[in-house]
């Protein structure tokens, strides 16, 4: 599902430059990313997104080629076929949660949203206890119900890869554990790789494999640069 190799990444004004020479995720694996902040987990989910593009380097995901598309293409591949839940949730403050979670499908194209997809939103929204909460925009949410409306969105186009940076942070352990089933139940049934960052180590041994980004990435990042 991913392979990258002798990654490199630098921000344009400089100061921390991310190297990844090797990352292999198989179909299907559940991945759990640990590391101290400022190491560049973020970015490298990033790169993995198309978010961003590295500077040299190959990278695969799904089996396309992220680097030589366009920015209309890996938009339109990250639609289609990943699923990004954002550590700062990034909704869209005009839309309804309901809405957000069915954003994708605006900006997708050769997504089509149809009864199907609201009906498995709707399922989504349930799920994670929100159903009453979809007419609400973020800003009447709290922290944990935007943050399950973002889950909610990264699974509605049953994506082959789920991208997750901290997806249970703001929950409580309850809560956290409930979304995590559903993370993982969601992603069983659509034979989905989860890669996901954490700074919770107790949800390690839920994870097939768990990979230390310091003892992955070179050389290290000077403090206080991005996560």
């Amino acid at each position: 599902m991913i392979d990258a190799r002798d990654l490199s990444f630098g921000y344009p004004r400089g100061g921390f430059t991310l190297r990844v020479p090797r990352l292999q995720v198989a179909g299907g694996e559940r991945v759990a990313v640990i590391g101290p902040s400022g190491t560049g987990k973020t970015t490298l989910l990033n790169l993995l997104a198309g978010l961003a593009v590295p500077d040299s380097g190959a990278l695969t995901v799904a089996e396309a080629d992220l680097i030589g598309m366009t920015d209309a293409q890996r938009r339109a591949f990250r639609a289609r076929r990943i699923g990004f839940i954002f550590q700062n949730f990034a909704l869209v403050d005009y839309l309804n949660a309901f809405e957000n979670i069915l954003y994708p499908y605006r900006v997708g194209l050769g997504l089509r949203l149809d009864d199907a997809v609201r009906d498995r939103a709707r399922t989504l929204a349930a799920a994670c206890g929100i159903t009453d909460r979809l007419a609400n925009h973020p800003g009447a949410l709290s922290g944990g119900e935007q943050q399950r409306v973002a889950i909610c969105r990264a699974l509605v186009t049953q994506p082959a890869l789920i991208l997750a940076d901290e997806a249970t942070g703001n929950l409580d352990p309850e809560t956290k554990d409930a979304i995590l089933d559903l993370l993982f139940d969601r992603a069983a049934e659509m034979n989905a790789t989860i890669l996901a960052v954490t700074h919770d180590h107790d949800l390690l041994p839920r994870f097939d494999r768990v990979i230390d980004f310091a003892s992955l990435r070179q050389p290290a990042a000077p403090a206080g640069q991005p996560a």
